[in-house]
């Protein structure tokens, strides 16, 4: 894991068009892959929508998965106290800094600072973000790799409690996932893990034409606002795995669904009865309060344990 530091000053950049996304990638050598999610946003008035959007202002130090070329760090780096970077791509970790030393220029007031971690952002510890040398982060702002996008998000949160909101630019499908609320079609375990962390919702569409190589799908922009997670005598972990269960035979009613996590469907059932939940209701009619309830009526009435080292990533 390798991370960098740069400063550069808090003015309007020179942001990256579509000549010179092309131009960059073309001197670097690099092809944009499907395998690390690779569309590079070439349009400024997209990046800069994205960054009001967010909110973020001189107070934040910003969270950016997968920078890419520069096209989001260049506007962030407009408003926020500083940028942390995190870039799989080798080749583009090492070239992050000096594109915006370069497009920075070296009149310098007010630097802001940006620091480059070349990590992998599901690898990446609390200690490597916090050591990075920009701040602690307050803020996710990114456009998010498509092939790991939720994994990314969650884990985030997770790991990384200062962080007080995020905006990140997803598939479309993902985005109306990630917000859909419960009895929607989109509702399932993305929505509910999500809304563990903080209140989500839609906060745009984002077209294809904005981005090299134009992928097949559209983008949306997803918002969330940290709160406190709900209560919990049982606590995430075990919560998470009624999500993950509920879920994975989403036709099924409840007491069904939840017969492996009991060890019975009669045990579901007096579990979900304590709760306050009929046992015939399908996963997609539970809130997150709901789910909560279910976990706490297997821990406190059937001496349900939480699984050990369970993680946030849905199941």
């Amino acid at each position: 894991m390798s991370g960098e530091l740069v400063d550069g000053p808090r003015e309007r950049t020179a942001l990256l068009g579509p000549v010179d996304v092309r131009a960059l990638a073309g001197r670097l050598g690099v092809r944009p892959t499907k395998t690390l999610g690779q569309n590079f946003v070439t349009d400024a008035g997209t990046v800069r929508r994205i960054v009001r959007r967010a909110g973020v202002g001189p107070e934040d130090v910003v969270l950016e998965v997968g920078p890419g070329l520069g096209s989001l760090t260049l506007a962030l780096l407009e408003e926020a106290a500083g940028v942390v970077a995190v870039e799989v791509d080798p080749v583009l970790a090492a070239e992050l800094p000096r594109t915006v030393a370069a497009r920075r220029g070296a009149d310098e007031a007010v630097p802001p600072r940006l620091a480059v971690l070349g990590a992998d952002a599901l690898r990446v510890g609390p200690e490597d973000v916090l050591g990075a040398g920009a701040g602690t982060p307050t803020a996710l702002v990114a456009n998010l790799p498509y092939n790991v996008a939720v994994p990314v998000l969650l884990v985030l949160l997770q790991r990384l409690p200062s962080l007080r909101s995020a905006l990140v630019m997803v598939q479309a499908e993902v985005a109306e996932r990630l917000a859909a609320e419960p009895g929607s079609r989109a509702y399932g375990v993305p929505s509910v893990k999500a809304a563990w962390y903080g209140d989500v919702e839609r906060a745009g569409a984002v077209g294809r034409t904005v981005f090299w190589p134009a992928p097949n799908v559209d983008s949306g922009l997803v918002a969330l606002r940290r709160r406190e997670p709900p209560a919990s005598t049982a606590g995430r972990e075990a919560v998470f795995a009624v999500v993950d269960a509920a879920f994975a035979q989403r036709r099924k009613t409840l007491r069904a669904a939840l017969a492996g996590w009991a060890g019975s469907a009669a045990r579901a059932e007096e579990a979900l009865r304590a709760a306050g939940v009929d046992p015939g209701l399908r996963g997609e009619r539970l809130d997150v309060a709901g789910f909560v309830a279910v976990a706490d009526a297997g821990h406190d009435v059937l001496g349900l344990a939480a699984p050990a080292g369970r993680d946030v990533l849905p199941g």
